[in-house]
Parts: structure tokens; sequence; C-alpha cells
């Protein structure tokens, strides 16, 4: 009993200074999501589901998962994206949906998006709780929810090896009134950057980079990945004061990506639980602008 109150206390406190938006491991591979300003920019129509279990054996533990698809969109000089997110951790359940638009510019041999996203966020808190005295109101039975009008901002810059990003989501800082309780949407500003380093072995490129959170605190992760001929990585993340990473990836099918990192925990809630798990898959199918036809006409032939 004395461990599992230990453990809770533990919980409760790393709930209380958190990041409100989920972390992902595979943050090289999940950039639409914390900023718009990414839709479109890798020139193909692209989908990258994430699945993340957290603090695997802990009962209650973060689970979430992603899907963002982005698209070019020549006509409208930019690119579009649409995120769709699910979270849940205890008795608390988060689900998200923005639709986004980046305008696309070049710039110093590279190519700069600024792009603005709007939806919704529903939270819901209190299901699955047993109130020590019946029918206590400050409990309701069937839990309660509220959904808020969500914004983000960001911009992206990109070239053939280079990319670098500045966003913020939860731009409104809405407040979710759940009649017993309110919850405030924190705004979360991110920094991303990352660059390909090409080997004097013609197989093997480094990709480091960095992603950096701040809202209520601040996470900052390092990453490498070494790619073998484009088509399978491995690499090691440290995110600072909780966790190493291992990842691991390849091309299971023509342009289909599968991705896999686990977490070994670094901070206090280590003894309580075996690590996290965390699954990508990727898909971007390139889109071929067909060739003009080009037609001479000559008075000789007419």
């Amino acid at each position: 009993m004395k461990v599992r109150v230990t453990v809770v206390g533990l919980m409760l406190a790393y709930a209380a200074t958190a990041q409100q938006d989920p972390q992902f491991s595979q943050n090289m591979f999940n950039r639409l999501p914390v900023n718009p300003g990414y839709a479109g920019s890798s020139g193909a129509i692209c989908g990258t589901a994430l699945g993340r279990s957290q603090w695997l054996g802990f009962d209650g533990a973060p689970q979430t998962f992603v899907l963002a698809v982005d698209a070019p969109l020549k006509v409208a000089k930019g690119g579009i994206g649409l995120t769709l997110m699910s979270d849940a951790i205890g008795v608390e359940s988060s689900v998200a949906a923005r639709v986004g638009y980046a305008y696309h510019m070049p710039l110093a041999g590279g190519k700069l998006g600024i792009g603005l996203d709007l939806g919704m966020v529903n939270k819901t808190l209190g299901q699955g709780l047993k109130p020590l005295t019946p029918n206590d109101p400050s409990i309701p039975a069937g839990g309660a929810g509220a959904t808020v009008f969500d914004a983000g901002l960001g911009v992206y810059y990109s070239t053939d090896k280079f990319y670098a990003g500045l966003s913020s989501t939860h731009l409104p800082q809405a407040t979710l009134d759940m009649s017993t309780a309110k919850y405030r949407m924190r705004r979360h500003y991110y920094v991303m950057a990352g660059y390909q380093h090409q080997l004097s072995n013609p197989n093997l490129m480094v990709v480091p980079s960095i992603f950096l959170k701040n809202a209520v605190t601040t996470q900052f992760d390092i990453n490498c990945n070494v790619f073998y001929k484009k088509k399978y990585w491995g690499g090691l993340s440290y995110r600072m004061q909780d966790a190493i990473v291992i990842m691991a990836g390849a091309n299971v099918w023509k342009d289909l990506k599968l991705g896999l990192a686990y977490d070994v925990n670094t901070s206090k809630l280590n003894p309580y639980n075996n690590g996290t798990l965390e699954f990508m898959l990727n898909y971007c199918m390139v889109i071929k602008n067909e060739p003009k036809r080009q037609v001479y006409r000559n008075v000789r032939y007419l």
C-alpha cells in the first residue's frame, strides 16, 4: 500500500508540472502536429500515424495516438494539413482536430512556409472515478467534459539538407469549463531543427536534430539517426531529465516507413514502469507533374 501511495504521489507531481501537449520521441517524423508551417513542404502527399504507450506496466499511464496528413496545394501557393489526436491519462482524456494552411515562398535557396491551423479540443474528466461518498456531486457518474476552439501558428524553413521551425500551439489559451473543474489550455512554444550530413561512404548519412517544447516547463530533445541507403535507420535520443531513447526504422514497402522507439525513463518514475514504446507509420506519394505538351506550328505544313 505504501508503494502504491508513493507511485500515485509521483504521478500526480509529474502531472502537476507536465506539458499539456503529449510528448513524442520520434519528433523528427512528427512535425505537422506542432507546426502548421510544415504543411506541404515535402512536395508529396504524406500521412503519418504515431501511437505511444507511456510508462508500460503503470495503471492509467498515458496512451496517445496522432494522425497527420498534408499535401502541397499549388493553386493556393502553399500546402494544407489535417491533424487528429487522442490522448488519455488516468481518468482524463482529450481529443483534438485541426485543419491548417501554409503559404510557401522561396528563400535563400530553400522554401519558407508560414502556416496557421484552426480546430477544436475536447476534454473529458472523471470517467472511472469511484467516489467515497455515494452520489458525490463533485464527481459526476458519467464524467464531465467541454469543447473549446483552438489555433496554432508556425514558420518552417527547409532546404535539401536542412530544416528549422518555430511555432506555437493553443494560441487562445482557452479554458475548458467542466462544471466541477476548470482546465486552462497553456500556450506551447516549439523549436525544431535538423541537418543531413553525408559521410564519405555514400551509403551512410547522419541526421542530427533538436526539438524543444516550452509551456509550464521546458523539455529538450537531442536526437541523432544514422541512415543506410536512405532505407534503414537507427539512432539515439536524450530528453533532458526524462529519458534516453533508442530508435530504429526501415522502408518496409516502397514508400511505406515503419519506425520504433523505446524510452528508458531516467526520472523518479523509473522504478515503477517498464519504459515507453512508440510506433510510427509514414507513407508519402510523390506528385508527378505531367510535362506540358509543346506544339510547333510551321506555315509550310498548314
